[in-house]
């Protein structure tokens, strides 16, 4: 039979809640509880508070008000009110009074700051401003530095936006300053701006201070550390550093705590510690860095819970090992910031390592990977190719050689293969491997990855009296595994005065509370990486009933008295007393204690036993009384014939109706006299008078007994459950164990010869009730629900005087209790479910006798409410006919899961809301179609699961359905406001955003030309239209422009696209002299440039014995080079390449004789030349080319001229020699000319020349620079 207990629902009718107010006011707190006279304790971050002139607690009725005088940034914490077994918690927020003297007038609205708490965990994301600005009415001024506010350290969620200020006094500076924000020590977050970082700045005249901000938008775990801003003029420089801190996001139903498989260091043995973020703050040089992290890109292991956005994304695995060593250096910093990497420095040492490795091996053929990762329990193969089949290898683990030891490790040679096998991987084989053949290595690291430990079997709710042990247990999929306990979401911890107690037992975990306190009670839930498990304690005060009490006796000498109870503890121990003195056991008395039944026997009854007996239970209030009575028997002197007699009066008590409780024992003395000695007859009749049984003593039918049926059987029963015992004076009706069946009229009749006498007994025998029928379940909300039952069928005999429901979880079977008083109406509201759980609910029927056996139980129902209503609902665009809506999820979907949504609208001035989507849809946008235009609607949407529908998210104004005519206008890339340059064969997708309503008509021409649809796709939207091109050819390239046109009114771009392509060789290639050990060559530029500038040539030669060709020249720019350290005896062929962008050419030029290399001769007897004169006149050999530059920027001009003796340059600009200039400067290097223009102004542009002279003559040429204001 179930104990009773106390209720567990909330004591609160009204909770306390979350208050934000300024520094300086008062803040209330109110609550309210179901029962007047309930004592209520406040705490403030766990102490509890009394009453003072800072704290008043007021009372009144069953409401409870805390007031907090003076608001200060101390009283910043958590607060709670506790009344019995229920507690709740609230915070309280204060925030910074508004400025006397403020910046500027936008700031004057008080913002949170960084060390204000953050939001509650059940917000799905958090916006916190990080202000710089102090509580004074004055701002501080930096004496020394440029600072006026310096940003100041931050807290957020992941998720949530944080924005950090900097201010800067700009009264004595002549320009802006140059603010620059940096992520550690080397990262300029000035590139990064973009969907997750913004900066902003803004200058106030009248302060004349500078604000620079920067806002952080969706932080995630990587964006926590140090952050630095260095602010710079002409003369001064100044820097502040600053951290953020990023905290995990909360989470609902079942949360996966596995952290990132991470190395931070290596010990003996190849033990690790992980850790789910690395930082490079303090980290020694020497260590072995985090590197698995960079091997793959995982998924973050906490999830928008059902509070927050509602839905995660998962990523696929990037290698960020093969972006690296494809990456060029300058691209690393780009690569660590997006991949989340915090360690560079570290980083590019391992690069540089596996680079090194990189290098052609001699000795291998195929290495090891850079890493491997296996569960742990599972094996793995290490695996490398060597050059020599018959090479021997060792294998090496962190340094030191592996021995052949078991089935461990097994070694294999399998031809130019040597394998590594490791049988059942554990923790310890997590390390650092090397394959060794002679001189060289090959490395790796084996990354053991933990299994998920999963809850088998989960931990069932209890309910336990003050001061009894609690047992928590469960068990997990591994022994010896590591959980985590909590209660009410605060982790359980051995220091907490070591009221807890953690142990393991193999795959089982226990959490055992020695003495449980009121305090004790709430939910405990065990984590594991792989499940939760959560189980609810009841902890209530020791509360006793009596089920049967202690009656009165009467018993005659030599008779035995039994006085029992029943109690509701069969644990509770008590004493007996008689007349206020302990009873002590001896042969005669015996106390039993069987249950929760308390008996004391007295056999073989004297005077002296007539007392008043009471039965105490230790430690409770409770005094069971009854009176013992001793029945004296006289003997009178009776005449010799006298009639029989029943003396029924004697018993003190009515003789009309005996109760007896069922299963007890039924003792009827009755007194008879008469003389001669009567005959006794029993007999039991039914409503109708009929004999149903009869005994005697010694007895046959009499005649004179007419009322008798005589088709009655006597029965004549000494023994069994129903007898009659005989004496002298009196006779004896037992009862063994009273059935209902047991109920009824007996007759009990006295016959002699002088007469007779007969008396009527009524016996009812009491039960307690039959089973209630199950119970039904009806109003099923969050975490409530309302249990509906009839009475039973049968009440036993007596009232029902109340119910008793109890509940468990569907998996489990233990039942816990609901109520602690008995319920006396036919339905109850249950509460304090965990919604998604699924649950039965059973009931017993109570009457004065005890509780019936429990019902069926009810129908499996799980707790469940509607979603939240969605967020962000708003018109996204309005046409003639059509509303475009959007909106995000709703914060709290629940167990229950979203359904979809149901979009509804009604006109202006009615009250009927109509559906506009025919039934609901999943996406979070929508378009209502087929409306009348000028209309005015309303709009309204419900989020839908399970449990119904959620509240309706409305727009507040009206929508009226018309076209909003909006001009054209294009929004240009700013990588199509220059020319666009593609490669033949790669895809052109140009995308041009524009806006304009209604839809406005695009057209595309190519050089004034319409588009051939065939060769070129155009693909138009409501928002862009893009130029698609899926294998770029020469003839592409191009000027296009696009043209949007609304009625009257049209915008236009232009776009040049230049398609280039690899160039043709070179043509006319010579071999213009050969002499000593050099060759001249001359070639002339390609036919087919390619569409792009020649860039250079690369000139190559090749020995006729071996024809490998040797690189002499690249990027040679001139169309003649000569050739030296040829061997002599040699004959060498040349070839030549051009090149452009797209790089060198597919064939190149090849000289058609060989050029022959003379050997010297033992005498060499020289001819005799001719002088020959190599003067020559100047002669450019490299034009200048007109060029069009941007105003601002450094610009040059260059040329080539050759000449001897070496000419004199002179440059002009529109005829205006510019040696005395010194915005010009003039370089001259091997005949390359070069003229630097710097910075240029629009009055830069002109005609410039350049003239050479020397003796033998004079050449000029002349070029045009465009200088174009920047746009």
């Amino acid at each position: 039979m179930p104990e009773p207990v106390k209720k567990t629902v909330s004591a609160f009718t009204k909770k306390p809640k979350t208050t934000e107010v300024t520094a300086g006011n008062t803040a209330v707190f109110e609550a309210e509880t179901e029962k007047s006279g309930i004592k209520v304790k406040w705490q403030r971050a766990g102490t509890e508070i009394t009453d003072s002139e800072k704290y008043v607690i007021k009372t009144e009725g069953n409401k409870h008000s805390l007031t907090i005088n003076n608001v200060g940034k101390e009283d910043d914490v958590t607060y709670a009110v506790i009344a019995g077994s229920s507690k709740v918690k609230f915070e309280l927020k204060v925030k910074e009074p508004e400025k006397s003297e403020t910046v500027t007038p936008a700031e004057a609205a008080p913002a949170p700051a960084a060390s204000e708490s953050p939001a509650p965990l059940a917000e799905s994301s958090q916006n916190t401003e990080v202000s710089s600005a102090e509580t004074h009415p004055e701002e501080p001024v930096d004496p020394i530095g440029l600072f006026v506010a310096r940003p100041q350290d931050g807290e957020v969620t992941v998720g949530g936006n944080i924005t950090f200020t900097a201010k800067v006094a700009g009264e004595s500076l002549l320009k802006k300053p140059s603010v620059k924000w940096f992520k550690g020590k080397w990262m300029d977050l000035g590139s990064k701006v973009g969907k997750h970082l913004q900066l902003h700045d803004s200058y106030d005249r009248n302060t004349k201070v500078y604000t620079f901000e920067m806002e952080i938008i969706e932080a995630n775990m990587t964006f926590a550390g140090g952050y630095r801003c260095e602010v710079s003029t002409k003369d001064k420089f100044d820097s502040s550093n600053f951290s953020l801190t990023v905290n995990e996001a909360p989470v609902s139903g079942d949360l996966d705590i596995r952290a990132a498989f991470r190395r931070t260091s290596l010990a003996g043995g190849g033990r690790r510690m992980t850790s789910a973020f690395l930082s490079t703050e303090g980290h020694d040089d020497g260590a072995e860095f985090n590197f698995s992290s960079l091997l793959k890109k995982r998924d973050s292991f906490l999830r928008p819970s059902n509070r927050g956005e509602g839905k995660s994304e998962s990523q696929s695995d990037v290698d960020v090992w093969d972006i690296l060593r494809k990456a060029p250096p300058t691209e690393y910093e780009k690569i660590a910031f997006q991949y989340g990497i915090t360690d560079l420095r570290g980083m590019l040492k391992r690069l540089k390592r596996i680079k090194k490795e990189e290098k052609k091996s001699t000795a291998f053929l195929k290495k090891l990977d850079p890493a491997y990762q296996v569960d742990k329990g599972q094996k793995i193969k290490l695996m490398v190719e060597v050059a020599n089949p018959d090479a021997d290898v060792k294998w090496l683990k962190n340094g030191q050689e592996i021995q052949v030891s078991g089935s461990k490790y097994i070694f294999e040679a399998v031809g130019n293969k040597r394998i590594l096998t490791i049988n059942h991987c554990s923790l310890a084989d997590d390390a650092a491997y090397e394959c060794v053949v002679g001189d060289e290595k090959s490395f790796t690291e084996l990354f053991v990855k933990e299994p998920p430990i999963l809850i088998t079997h989960p931990l069932e709710d209890q309910m336990v009296m003050v001061g009894e042990r609690v047992e928590f247990e469960c068990e997990v999929s591994e022994e010896g595994a590591t959980v985590k306990w909590e209660k009410d979401g605060i982790e359980l911890t051995r220091e907490e005065t070591f009221k807890y107690r953690f142990k393991k037992d193999g795959k089982k975990q226990y959490l055992i509370i020695n003495e449980s306190t009121k305090e004790d009670s709430g939910h405990y839930t065990v984590k594991t990486n792989g499940g939760v498990s959560v189980a609810e304690l009841i902890v209530q005060e020791k509360k006793l009933e009596v089920y049967q009490s202690i009656a009165d006796l009467t018993v005659k000498a030599r008779d035995q008295a039994v006085f029992k109870c029943e109690v509701s503890d069969e644990n509770v121990k008590g004493i007996w007393l008689k007349n206020g003195k302990e009873v002590i056991p001896d042969e005669r008395i015996k106390i039993s204690h069987i249950g929760r039944i308390h008996k004391l026997t007295i056999e073989d009854v004297t005077p002296e036993d007539e007392a008043d007996y009471s039965f105490i239970p230790q430690g409770f209030a409770y005094n069971l009384s009854a009176k013992l009575q001793f029945l004296e028997v006289k003997i009178d002197f009776v005449p010799r014939e006298e009639p029989p007699k029943i003396h029924l009066d004697c018993l003190g008590q009515s003789p009309d109706t005996i109760v007896v409780v069922a299963g007890n024992k039924l003792r009827l003395d009755v007194p008879v006299s008469g003389d001669p000695t009567p005959t006794v007859i029993w007999q039991k009749v039914n409503k109708r008078n009929d004999l149903l049984r009869n005994s005697d003593d010694s007895m046959t039918p009499s005649e004179n007994s007419s009322d008798l049926n005589t088709d009655n059987k006597l029965l004549f029963e000494s023994e069994g459950r129903v007898r009659v015992e005989m004496h002298e004076d009196h006779c004896v009706f037992i009862i063994e164990g009273a059935e209902k069946e047991d109920e009824g009229v007996y007759r009990v009749i006295l016959k002699n010869p002088v007469g007779e006498d007969k008396a009527d007994i009524t016996v009812k025998v009491i039960d307690v009730p039959d089973p209630p029928e199950a119970p039904t379940i009806s109003n099923i909300g969050e975490d409530y629900c309302t249990v509906q039952w009839q009475p039973p069928k049968y009440d036993g005999g007596q009232p029902v005087l109340g119910y008793i429901l109890e509940r468990k979880k569907k998996k489990s079977y233990r039942w816990m209790r609901l109520n602690f008083d008995l319920l006396k109406e036919l339905t109850y509201e249950a509460k304090r479910m965990i919604e998604g759980v699924v649950y039965e609910m059973r009931i017993y029927a109570v009457n004065s006798i005890g509780m019936s056996r429990p019902s069926p139980a009810s129908q499996p129902f799980m707790p469940i409410a509607p979603p939240s209503e969605p967020t962000h609902f708003t018109v996204e665009d309005v046409s003639d006919s059509t509303v475009s809506l959007k909106w995000r999820p709703p914060e709290r979907i629940g167990a229950g899961g979203l359904d979809g949504y149901m979009v509804e609208y009604c006109k202006d001035g009615s009250t009927e809301w109509i559906p506009a989507l025919p039934g609901l849809t999943e996406r979070t946008s929508a378009l209502v179609k087929d409306l009348v235009t000028g209309d005015k609607l309303y709009f309204r949407i419900k989020a839908v699961n399970l449990a119904g529908e959620s509240a309706a998210a409305t727009i507040k104004e009206p929508v009226t359905v018309q076209e909003i005519l909006q001009r054209p206008k294009f929004w240009l890339p700013r990588h199509l406001r220059q020319t666009l340059v593609k490669k033949v064969g790669e895809t052109i997708n140009i995308v041009i955003p524009f806006q304009g309503k209604p839809r406005p008509k695009i057209t595309w021409l190519k050089d004034g030309q319409t588009l051939d649809s065939k060769d070129v796709g155009i693909r138009n939207s409501s928002t862009d239209t893009i130029l698609f091109i899926r294998k770029a050819e020469l003839h592409h390239s191009g000027a296009y422009e696009v043209t949007l046109q609304i009625e009257n009114m049209s915008d236009k771009v232009a776009i040049t696209i230049q398609i280039i392509d690899k160039p043709g060789p070179p043509q006319n290639i010579k071999l213009v002299d050969v002499w000593g050990f050099n060759a001249a060559l001359e070639w002339s530029p390609p036919q087919d440039d390619g569409n792009a500038q020649i860039l250079g040539y690369t000139i190559q030669k090749a020995d006729k014995k071996t024809m490998e060709w040797y690189t002499v020249f690249d990027h040679y720019r001139r169309t003649n080079c000569i050739v030296s350290d040829l061997i002599m005896g040699n004959d060498y062929f040349f070839r030549i390449f051009s090149e452009n962008l797209c790089g060198l050419s597919e064939t190149a030029a090849t000289t058609k004789n060989p050029a022959h290399i003379q050997k010297t001769g033992t005498t060499y007897k020289p001819p005799c030349y001719k002088e020959h004169d190599f003067s020559e006149g100047p002669k450019f050999t490299h034009p200048l080319v007109t060029r069009s530059v941007i105003a601002g920027y450094k610009t040059t001009l260059s040329c080539a001229v050759r000449g001897i003796p070496k000419p004199k340059i002179f440059w002009f600009k529109n005829k205006m020699d510019l040696s005395g200039d010194a915005k010009y400067r003039m370089f001259s290097k091997q005949g390359v000319l070069t003229l630097e223009i710097r910075k240029p102004t629009p009055f830069d542009g002109g005609i410039y020349t350049c003239k050479a002279v020397n003796e033998c003559g004079e050449a000029e040429i002349e070029c045009r620079l465009d200088v174009r204001a920047p746009q």
